[in-house]
């Protein structure tokens, strides 16, 4: 049985995990849009959108930590309350 404790740490880490993938699918398409450029020798634009995909994985993995973090502290409370 979840109590209404663990459903909100579950809850927090979904909403970490969609952060997560928002990021990294941001980071994705930056980094086309960089090698776009990169085709067309435009070192400019390469330079700006593999700017952008780089911010946007360090904070697509950071969101993926706190999703991990978040489920280890239900599964670590379920142990420990057993």
């Amino acid at each position: 049985m979840t109590t209404a404790h663990e459903h909100e740490i579950h809850h927090d880490a979904a909403e970490h995990h969609r952060a997560a993938a928002h990021h990294f699918e941001a980071a994705a398409k930056h980094q086309l849009l960089a090698a776009e450029a990169d085709d067309k020798d435009d070192v400019v634009t390469t330079a700006h959108h593999a700017y952008l995909a780089y911010g946007h994985q360090l904070q697509a993995v950071h969101h993926a930590e706190q999703a991990a973090i978040e489920d280890e502290t239900v599964d670590h409370d379920d142990v420990d309350n057993h």
